[in-house]
């Protein structure tokens, strides 16, 4: 299964600067999903990390990582974003950053389901550019209502 722009705009409440995922290249529904963010220099942040050699934020690599198990979990359940359904960190475990990320390249986002319990979900996460690993955690996510 692949998700395009508007697909993924129906399935995230995150819109820009913060929409970290541009598509999703394969997923297999409560297992794993592949996908992808192109970097470019037009990213808000790049305009003080740093002026002279703009670096994607790690926290930001973490969040399209996040963004991407929000689909996997969400697209697994049959869930759109209603605007009251918020997909939160639990956790983060492991995390190293191996590469910097910089404008223009096109970050792969990987993840796959560990497991899910008491409405807590765990993922090893992966982002590369090219072969190249950039960031790797395990990261642990719940769901919850904001009424």
């Amino acid at each position: 299964m692949t998700l395009d722009i508007h697909q993924i705009l129906r399935k995230l409440p995150h819109r820009y600067p913060i929409l970290l995922v541009d598509r999703v290249l394969e997923m297999e529904a409560g297992k794993r999903i592949v996908a992808l963010k192109n970097v470019t220099i037009n990213e808000p942040y790049f305009t003080g990390h740093f002026p002279h050699r703009p670096v994607m934020p790690g926290v930001l690599m973490l969040e399209a990582l996040a963004q991407t198990a929000a689909l996997l979990s969400f697209t697994s359940m049959g869930v759109d974003s209603d605007d009251k359904t918020v997909y939160y960190f639990a956790g983060i475990d492991g995390a190293r950053f191996k590469r910097p990320v910089e404008p223009g390249d096109q970050l792969i986002l990987e993840v796959e389901l560990l497991r899910s319990k008491s409405g807590i979900y765990k993922f090893k996460a992966l982002a590369r550019v090219g072969e190249e690993r950039a960031v790797e955690a395990e990261l642990m996510c719940t769901m919850r209502r904001v009424d």
